[in-house]
């Protein structure tokens, strides 16, 4: 698989996870169903929300086989409301390979970890509270962990190529939320996918998946900090596109850790300003390849040092091509420190200061730990469920197949989830799509995500039924204390009105 791939398995991965490698390892297929159900209340919004909490894993089936158990956590709230009327959200994070430990303890469940916003969490014991900010007062919640991760393994003769695959993960997520809706009666309930990363590319499949292969309409669609086409969200390679792409986030790392000479005061208005000049001259400047004049050449880098806090040279010597983790790397060398990529608010020492791309992503060990041993924590003594088991926070490195077959059937020179997304939107007039971004995301750029935006091929009608938000956060934009606030805001009114 080449390298810059590769790269895209350590979107949520943290370090710890590498050492992982039986997760291509099938289980006996005799396996059970098993589940642990456990009773709550937590305050949240003012009032007193009581729910179940049902932690375990399903087994799923191919022709009377058992080929899959696939875990998950489920918050279901203890409510009169018809089950026709209460709205259910399956969530799940991305990699792939990771499991939904984050938006599960970062935003979504009624439990979240305490950190430092930007920097380290405090040393162990790690902390968590009640999440008052958890969406469960107006949904139900399913914490999906796709085969592979948390708890779900293949079973029997099934290996993990069937599992493992653009396609065949969403295949498999898809049967599974179609199992569990079925056993919970809740065909007719409002439904919701919530994807971050990858799960960009995982929800906008599913959304067309669900609806053409189970008859299942969705009535919302959130995308966080999404991943949705190979081609404009994945730079460091020969490609222009995605180094202009990925402008506008260098800049907002370099105005975050004030290295500008003349910082301008609002942020998102010097983003867009970037993305202009990204899109008009600097693509174009990188397109003309060789037959770009001097003088214009050293024109661009110019702006480019003046944007992103680094010297003309240095870009004159990249060529015009400086990848987000080689700059990183540059933004404060001097000083012996390195930016963050999943969030570039981030910094910490460089290993090697003499090293032309980043040494490690300091978000990581920042807050990595502080997540693992709280959501164990939880699980163990809370839950009452896994001290048996062996719940895989991530699983790294997956034989992963990026090939993907479009709605017309074409298999794809590059994964492009666009067409899926913007089939589903077409054929289901009721189907809502909510992006959530940060504008010190590394991994999956704001420049990558506004070009998501403008290439959906809808009608006008259906762009009426997108919302956008962006936060002065990274990737995970819930850990940054003002922008949680305003996450649960947005999302309750996008669920809101997405119902009937």
């Amino acid at each position: 698989m080449p390298r810059a791939l590769l790269l895209l398995l350590s979107l949520l991965l943290t370090p710890s996870a590498f050492a992982d490698d039986h997760a291509d390892r099938s289980e006996p297929a005799n396996a059970e169903p098993r589940q642990s159900t456990t009773q709550h209340r937590i305050r949240i919004d003012g009032e007193t929300v009581e729910y179940s909490a049902t932690v375990g894993w399903l087994i799923m089936e191919d022709e009377g086989e058992p080929i899959a158990r696939f875990g998950y956590t489920a918050y279901l709230r203890d409510t009169d409301q018809p089950a026709a009327e209460r709205p259910i959200m399956f969530a799940f994070n991305g990699g792939p390979g990771s499991s939904s430990l984050w938006l599960h303890m970062g935003v979504l469940g009624p439990q979240r970890v305490l950190v430092n916003d930007a920097g380290y969490a405090a040393p162990p014991p790690a902390r968590r509270v009640d999440n008052a900010f958890s969406i469960i007062d107006v949904a139900d919640l399913v914490m999906v962990d796709p085969v592979g991760t948390g708890f779900s393994r293949p079973l029997g003769e099934a290996e993990g190529s069937r599992f493992w695959g653009v396609d065949q993960d969403i295949e498999s997520v898809a049967a599974f939320i179609k199992q569990y809706i079925t056993e919970q009666g809740r065909w007719a309930s409002p439904k919701f996918i919530l994807g971050e990363s990858y799960g960009g590319i995982r929800g906008a499949g599913l959304a067309h998946h669900l609806q053409s292969r189970h008859g299942m309409n969705l009535n919302g669609v959130i995308l966080v900090s999404p991943f949705l086409s190979a081609s404009a969200g994945r730079d460091g390679g020969s490609l222009d596109l995605p180094h202009a792409l990925y402008l506008s986030g260098l800049a907002a790392t370099a105005w975050y850790h004030d290295r500008l000479e003349d910082r301008p005061e609002d942020l998102a208005a010097y983003v867009a300003e970037v993305d202009e000049f990204a899109l008009n001259e600097y693509l174009p400047a990188l397109t003309a390849g060789y037959t770009i004049s001097e003088a214009r050449k050293r024109a661009i880098a110019e702006q480019l040092a003046r944007y992103t806090g680094t010297s003309s040279d240095y870009w004159l010597r990249a060529d015009l091509r400086v990848s987000h983790q080689e700059f990183v790397q540059e933004l404060a060398r001097d000083d012996r420190l390195i930016a963050g990529r999943i969030d570039s608010r981030f910094i910490g020492p460089s290993i090697n200061a003499l090293n032309d791309r980043m040494d490690y992503d300091p978000f990581f060990p920042a807050v990595g730990p502080a997540y693992t041993a709280a959501f164990f924590d939880y699980l163990h003594n809370e839950l009452d469920f896994g001290r048996d088991e062996d719940y895989k926070t991530t699983a790294w490195p997956l034989d992963w197949d990026w090939s993907h077959v479009d709605p017309d059937g074409r298999q794809q020179p590059a994964v492009d989830l666009l067409p899926d997304l913007s089939r589903a939107m077409i054929m289901n007039p009721g189907l809502r799509l909510h992006i959530q971004q940060g504008y010190y995301d590394l991994a999956t750029p704001v420049g990558a995500t506004n070009y998501y935006l403008r290439h959906l091929n809808i009608p006008a009608e259906a762009r009426e039924r997108i919302r956008y938000d962006l936060y002065p956060a990274g990737h995970m934009m819930y850990l940054h204390d003002e922008s949680l606030r305003q996450y649960r805001d947005d999302l309750v009114e996008f669920i809101e009105s997405a119902l009937p």
